[in-house]
């Protein structure tokens, strides 16, 4: 009842075709009627559309990709916390990097529907990373939700309508995708060098941890960590696949 008194509210108050579009558009993927229709429109707006306003500020989504980020990653993490009370902090965090991961959001961004409601400037296409432009968008219209709905709405958002929708944890698990051979072909394809440098690191506790580094070029692209060399390498050879969109 109170939702569909927002819903005639929102009917009454917003009479521009995009702002109906907006307004539709969220609520379809959302699953409630928005509050602050300009928290959406921003989270929309490309960065390639932005436009410094009279504080000398370029406004686009970005911010709202940071505060989404880590909100999406706070409900994932509850999420898998309470589902799995006897895995450890390795299996968790997997877990959650499958989820949230550049190519995951991306793809889910897709399935939603961003592609019909974002806004980026189609002169600049061949510059924008199209391979990032749905995920980044799918953070900013989270970070959106929180704040004009609040944590409780952003989360049953983020479980009902992304989570239990479109991913199958039990799958998921044994899942294993091997960004490790994935970034060497991608290197041997584009005749540059690659170097893996592991390390074990001085813990306290009784588990051993590593750090690895992967060299591209002589240049150090991104860290991982694991419980193993194998997990550690694989964690740096994800993240820079994510870097750089491999």
């Amino acid at each position: 009842m109170f939702e569909f008194f927002w819903w005639i509210l929102a009917a009454l108050r917003y009479s521009s075709t995009e702002d109906k579009k907006l307004v539709k558009s969220v609520r379809t993927i959302v699953g409630f009627t928005p509050r602050n229709l300009s928290l959406y429109h921003l989270a929309m707006k490309h960065s390639s559309m932005a436009v410094t306003n009279k504080r000398g500020f370029r406004e686009s989504n970005e911010r709202l990709e940071y505060l989404g980020d880590a909100v999406l990653g706070l409900v994932v993490a509850e999420l898998l916390f309470a589902r799995y009370p006897y895995k450890d902090e390795g299996f968790l965090t997997e877990m959650r990097s499958k989820i949230v991961n550049r190519e995951s959001l991306n793809r889910l961004g897709k399935k939603i529907g961003l592609q019909n409601i974002i806004v980026y400037n189609e002169a600049a296409k061949s510059n924008i990373s199209h391979k990032s432009l749905y995920g980044d968008t799918m953070e900013a219209l989270i970070g959106a939700v929180y704040l004009d709905l609040g944590y409780k709405a952003c989360k049953s958002f983020v479980i009902r309508r992304l989570i239990n929708h479109h991913f199958d944890l039990e799958k998921l698990i044994h899942d294993n995708p091997n960004y490790k051979s994935k970034i060497i072909e991608w290197a041997q394809k584009n005749d540059r060098s690659l170097d893996f440098e592991v390390k074990e690191l001085e813990t306290s506790g009784k588990f051993k941890q590593f750090e690895a580094q992967i060299v591209v070029d002589g240049e150090v692209q991104e860290t991982g960590y694991g419980l193993s060399k194998k997990k550690a390498e694989q964690d740096a050879a994800r993240k820079t696949c994510e870097k750089n969109n491999i």
